[in-house]
């Protein structure tokens, strides 16, 4: 790592590619502390939320009363990677390493969950994951936004660019990528057409909200990202919450709640995913930290459908 007096993520492991140690773990951690350009001048800061949400884990167990009483440290096991080393202002380089890192966890064979940063570093993770494995890969991205414009200022790879780096991808899927939560203002027109015009499904927040089951709704979102797919991987961007849930996050209303967003991470989860990110969390925002320490309860959530996904 590279900040002192943190402790691993859940009281996980300190593990290492070079000993192999990675390999003895059940779920793979790091953190991505990168933050490219900044599109709003007030909410910068995400580069520490790594740190942050290490530090806030270590009040929780992994203990979920309200999931029929399943404890997840007792069926997996926690390492952690640390932090991929970035190199601030250059974003080529920062994309290769973090690219040449998430490789060497995909090799693992583990469950990875990479703490962002900002969102630009998602198509570096994919693009990974879609060089090992014999297919193509699908999406569920929840978020406000569809973070698919084609620049950001002449830059390739900042925040609200990374999906119009993955519909380029031919390892992708585009009809298997689901933009689910989207709301708001903030979003452009030209973003929903470049959508359309891929083949990716945009699920809106208030689609969400009207839906009858929200289990059925993420089987139905499942069901798309699946389809021609051999994996199926997940990216959360905390402002799909609305501002209430997400109090470190830019004033987006009309979000999702918390328990709306931990049902459909655990939907996914029982129905096969391969990984996950969770992105865009502003420490310097939030004198609680409670978006920080959200962040472990939809990590929780989203083991605990694998755990039933795996004893199917």
């Amino acid at each position: 790592m590279i900040y002192g007096n943190t402790p691993c993520y859940l009281d996980g492991k300190k593990v290492y590619f070079q000993d192999e140690s990675a390999n003895d773990r059940d779920v793979l951690v790091y953190g991505v502390p990168w933050e490219g350009s900044v599109t709003w001048g007030d909410y910068t800061g995400c580069e520490l939320a790594p740190k942050v949400i290490r530090l806030n884990s270590a009040r929780y167990s992994g203990y979920l009363p309200e999931l029929n009483h399943i404890n997840v440290k007792e069926h997996y096991t926690f390492g952690d990677l640390g932090d991929v080393d970035v190199v601030p202002a250059d974003t080529i380089e920062t994309m290769h390493r973090i690219e040449n890192f998430a490789s060497k966890v995909w090799k693992t064979g583990k469950f990875p969950v990479a703490f962002g940063g900002d969102h630009g570093v998602t198509y570096p993770i994919v693009k990974a994951l879609s060089e090992e494995i014999d297919g193509q890969v699908g999406i569920i991205h929840l978020d406000a936004h569809y973070d698919n414009h084609p620049d950001y200022d002449g830059d390739l790879y900042a925040r609200s660019t990374p999906f119009h780096r993955i519909y380029e991808s031919e390892s992708v899927r585009n009809e298997s990528i689901v933009h689910m939560g989207i709301h708001g203002p903030r979003n452009q027109p030209e973003t929903g057409r470049y959508a359309d015009e891929v083949g990716a499904t945009t699920i809106t927040s208030r689609e969400i909200r009207q839906s009858k089951s929200l289990c059925e709704l993420a089987r139905d979102a499942y069901r798309i990202a699946s389809k021609g797919t051999e994996a199926v991987y997940l990216s959360i961007c905390s402002d799909v919450l609305d501002f209430a849930f997400n109090p470190g996050g830019p004033v987006d209303g009309n979000g999702l709640t918390s328990y709306e967003l931990v049902e459909l991470v655990h939907e996914f989860a029982k129905l096969g995913i391969c990984g996950m990110d969770y992105v865009e969390v502003y420490p310097q925002q939030d004198t609680n930290d409670n978006s920080s320490h959200f962040v472990s309860t939809v990590v929780l959530y989203a083991l605990a459908g694998r755990i039933l996904n795996q004893q199917k």
